[in-house]
């Protein structure tokens, strides 16, 4: 579910004093158009969005929020897994070995099956 919104200089003005004393019509036009921008001395200040496209914007910052905290857990049960290795009972005569010959291996590493 992708949402696109315009720039916000992109988007339909109108002034602060017009949007006060014909409400009607701007809520009319944000039916129209999806967004408005409504600015004070030329500034945009708000944003004023059609309720569908906030439920829409919030499910999608949602479902992202959700696939964020699965990534994270996933990311986190890899660490514990890793983690839990390095903590294993012979790990520390791994690690001496692997110290101990400096670079060497005992036998020629394979690369495809013609090797």
């Amino acid at each position: 579910m992708a949402v696109s919104l315009p720039q916000i200089d992109e988007l339909p003005r109108r002034n602060a004093t017009e949007a006060k004393n014909r409400w009607g019509g701007l809520v009319r036009e944000v039916r129209a158009l999806g967004t408005i921008a409504i600015t004070s001395h030329e500034k945009v200040e708000v944003v004023i969005l059609e309720a569908g496209k906030y439920r829409e914007m919030a499910a999608f910052v949602g479902s992202a929020e959700q696939r964020r905290k699965a990534a994270l857990e996933e990311l986190s049960a890899e660490f514990d897994r890793h983690l839990a290795s390095l903590q294993g009972p012979n790990t520390r005569a791994r690690v001496e070995a692997a110290m101990a010959a400096k670079g060497r291996v005992k036998t020629h590493s394979k690369a495809g099956v013609s090797f």
